[in-house]
């Protein structure tokens, strides 16, 4: 007997509902767990917000779009990092919204949604949503990119130039690898014949001046900084980049394990060792894909990760370049452009159960090493500091003291960082100093006063000798201590401090 669940028919019936539903549900819970169990921002999210805060052009960390709009976010939420995390979905929405695009136009709705559940469960966009930044937002650009390339180039669209080529520079302005990603698409379009006769019009070269006017600033600062040149490739030894090579090869390969255990579960020899008798699935058919649509998700899903892994490998880089979720983002695409143009969904409670736990374990995960790692290990958690009450603290006691907002914090890195989150937005004072731009030295430190905080080993709140020998004559004040979300083994926060009073004018 043939059984259909309500997803089975709701993905037949109104796949674009079951999209957003989706894909809003996941977004939701990535926004819900960092506001729960997160007591300071993750990975670099401090100091993407430090740098986007003076709105230079560029910077040593690269492009500034993304540490421009991180900074926006934050302040239009009045100065709570909850607005960072929301950005961070809408980039999440948006890229997988441009996928579902894509998609509906290659094998057409019902097949599109499989393509984004699918997507869902790879490991770039099940875990680290939360962690805004230019990999982050690069990953809604360039599903756009690769949905208006495919009207271009696929469809003869004229319309979608213009698209494309705002997208184009947007892109050029968040990461560096930018150039590396048009690049593929520029080699697609010539090695295919409508490609080719899509180049030959005058719309390209009007994409390429939209281009240029959007990177001109970004290109005068880097010409001005010296940074034109390509990087020389540190690596000598090639037996060490191809262990590199393998070993992020391994890793992506387990990013996407979600659908690599959908597919076994939906595989008939499965059915046929499990269930016993015949047993006639579901099914969901799509039009037939044409060879230039196979191609083109294809070689998107295969070059941006072959082609990242190994410019990776050579630059001794830690992480594919571009990101993983560039270089994954068609994978759940090609998984069904591979398939049949009807696909039986077997064993649908099973399939259901997987995908559940795919895209639930990465937040049970966090909640577990919040709530649950404090009592068993005495290792810190980063996002276990209560940056709110820091900077709240130090803003407060620079306020009352010198009755003038807290211009600038020292110190620690990670503590100024944290305090930079300040209502008053302190600059903080990061060393090496930043090369280009207005950044802060220890010399306007002292002449426009601040904080300077540093770890404390016990009450005596004793300046540390690096510290002492950059400012010296620093008088500290009585350590302050801070309650984390969970102390568990570990004490509370116990941080030294001193004020450098502004010099008078």
């Amino acid at each position: 007997m043939r059984f259909a669940s309500l997803i089975v028919e709701l993905i037949r019936a109104r796949p674009r509902l079951v999209f957003w539903v989706a894909v809003l549900a996941q977004a939701l819970l990535w926004l819900i767990v960092p506001a729960l169990f997160y007591g300071s921002p993750p990975d670099d999210v401090a100091a993407t917000l430090a740098f986007g805060h003076q709105y230079q052009v560029g910077s040593e960390l690269g492009p500034p779009l993304a540490f421009w709009l991180a900074d926006v976010a934050f302040t239009l939420a009045g100065g709570h990092i909850i607005g960072v995390y929301l950005l961070a979905q809408i980039c999440f929405v948006v890229a997988f919204a441009a996928l579902f695009a894509l998609g509906r136009r290659v094998v057409g709705g019902q097949h599109a949604v499989i393509a984004v559940l699918l997507t869902q469960t790879v490991l770039a966009f099940s875990f680290p949503w939360v962690a805004f930044g230019p990999q982050i937002l690069a990953c809604p650009i360039w599903a756009l990119i690769l949905m208006h390339g495919w009207q271009v180039i696929g469809q003869g669209s004229r319309s979608a130039w213009f698209a494309l080529s705002i997208e184009a520079g947007l892109l050029l302005l968040t990461v560096d690898a930018a150039p590396l990603l048009l690049l593929l698409l520029f080699a697609f379009a010539l090695a295919t014949a409508a490609g080719r006769r899509t180049l030959r019009s005058v719309d390209p070269l009007f994409s390429l001046l939209v281009i240029v006017v959007l990177v001109t600033p970004y290109l005068a600062w880097r010409l001005r900084a010296g940074d034109m040149g390509l990087p020389v490739s540190p690596m000598r030894d090639l037996g060490e980049a191809a262990r590199q090579w393998g070993w992020l090869l391994g890793s992506l390969a387990l990013a996407v394990s979600g659908i690599a255990v959908l597919l076994a579960f939906n595989a008939a020899w499965v059915q046929r060792l499990i269930v016993r008798g015949r047993e006639t699935a579901p099914t969901v058919f799509r039009p037939p894909v044409g060879d230039l649509a196979r191609r083109y998700v294809y070689f998107f899903a295969l070059a941006p990760a072959l082609l990242g892994t190994v410019v990776a490998a050579l630059y001794e880089k830690p992480e594919v370049v571009g990101g993983a979720g560039i270089a994954l983002l068609l994978s759940g695409l090609a998984v069904v452009v591979a398939g049949d143009d009807i696909i039986q969904l077997r064993r649908q409670q099973v399939l259901r159960t997987v995908w559940l736990l795919a895209i639930g374990a990465p937040a049970a995960a966090i909640a577990v090493v919040a709530l649950v790692q404090p009592w068993l290990s005495a290792k810190e958690i980063r996002t276990s500091l209560p940056a709110g009450a820091i900077a709240r603290f130090y803003g407060d006691s620079f306020q009352r003291r010198t009755n003038r907002p807290l211009p600038a914090v020292a110190g620690d890195r990670e503590l100024a960082l944290l305090i930079a989150l300040g209502a008053a937005r302190p600059q903080p004072l990061l060393l090496p100093r930043p090369a280009q731009g207005p950044w802060l030295t220890p010399a306007r430190l002292g002449e426009q006063g601040g904080v300077v905080v540093w770890r404390a080993a016990d009450t005596s709140g004793s300046v540390p000798p690096e510290i002492a020998k950059q400012f010296p004559g620093l008088v500290p004040e009585v350590p302050q201590s801070f309650d984390r979300l969970v102390d568990g083994r570990l004490p509370p926060v116990r941080i030294g401090w001193a004020i450098v009073r502004p010099k008078m004018p």
